[in-house]
C-alpha cells in the first residue's frame, strides 16, 4: 500500500510554496474529488493532522540521513524542500542572485532579541532593558516586517505591545519560537511595570506620572493666587 510520507513528498516536491501540515491534510481530503473510485485515495481522506505531522518528521529524518543536495525543513510552521547551502554558487548562476535587504545592525539585533524572548512587550519596557531609546530601531524592524504591533498592555494608557512575525521565523530559519536558542538570562531579566502610565499620544513612549513635568510657560497650579509683585498683563502695547 502507498505510504503517506511519499504522498506528502510528492505534494511538497510539486508545490509552489511551503505548506503546513493542515494544508497538506486538506489536500488529502480534497483528492477524492479527482479520484472518487480510487480506494487508496479514499483511505487517506480522513487522515488526522497529527499523522501528517508525524509522517513529515519521518520524511525529514530520512532526507537528512540520505545526505543529498537538498533536505526537507519546517520554517515558520510550513514545510518545504531547500537546497544545501554549499550548492549556492551554482544555484545563483542558474536562477540569478536575489538581492537581500541589508543586514541588521547590532542595535537592531539586540532589540529584536529582547522582543523575541519577552513578547508581548511595550516600547517603554524595551528601552528599560536596553537603557537607550529605540524609536529608530523599532521603525526599522517594523518596516522590515520582522516585528509588528500585536495588542495593548493592560495598564492605564494602554501602550502598544510588540511581537515577532512569521517573517522573523523565516529570516532566521526557525520552525517556531520554541526553536530560539536558550537565553535564560534574558528571560529572567526583571522589567518593572509601573502601576499606571500616561500616554501623550498613540505610539509615543510612556512615562510614570511622577516623572511628568509641567510646561515651562506656566508652572503654577491652576488655582494658585497671583503674587502682588507680579506686574499686571496688558492686552495692548
Amino acid at each position: 500500500m502507498m505510504e503517506l510520507k511519499f504522498i506528502l513528498e510528492s505534494l511538497l516536491f510539486s508545490a509552489q510554496k511551503p505548506l503546513s501540515a493542515r494544508e497538506l491534510r486538506e489536500v488529502l481530503a480534497d483528492a477524492t474529488d479527482h479520484a472518487e473510485t480510487d480506494d487508496t485515495v479514499r483511505t487517506f481522506k480522513k487522515v488526522k493532522e497529527e499523522a501528517v505531522a508525524t509522517a513529515l518528521e519521518e520524511l525529514a529524518r530520512e532526507h537528512e540521513t540520505a545526505a543529498r543536495s537538498y533536505r526537507l525543513v519546517c520554517v515558520a510552521g510550513a514545510w518545504q524542500f531547500v537546497s544545501q547551502q554549499e550548492y549556492a554558487p551554482w544555484l545563483k548562476a542558474l536562477v540569478g542572485h536575489k538581492a537581500r535587504a541589508p543586514r541588521l545592525s547590532q542595535p537592531a539585533l539586540e532589540t529584536l532579541a529582547i522582543i523575541a524572548y519577552r513578547q508581548p512587550i511595550t516600547r517603554a519596557e524595551i528601552e528599560q532593558v536596553r537603557g537607550v531609546a529605540v524609536d529608530g530601531v523599532m521603525q526599522t524592524l517594523v518596516e522590515r516586517g520582522l516585528v509588528d504591533q500585536i495588542g495593548r498592555a493592560e495598564v492605564i494608557g494602554r501602550p502598544m505591545t510588540y511581537g515577532t512575525t512569521s517573517l522573523f521565523l523565516e529570516y532566521f530559519g526557525l520552525r517556531n519560537l520554541d526553536d530560539l536558542p536558550a537565553a535564560d538570562e534574558l528571560r529572567r531579566m526583571v522589567v518593572a511595570k509601573p502601576e499606571s502610565l500616561v500616554t501623550a499620544d498613540p505610539g509615543l513612549a510612556t512615562v510614570p506620572p511622577d516623572q511628568l513635568q509641567l510646561s515651562q510657560v506656566d508652572s503654577r497650579p491652576a488655582n494658585a493666587p497671583v503674587s502682588e509683585t507680579t506686574p499686571p498683563s496688558h492686552e495692548h502695547s
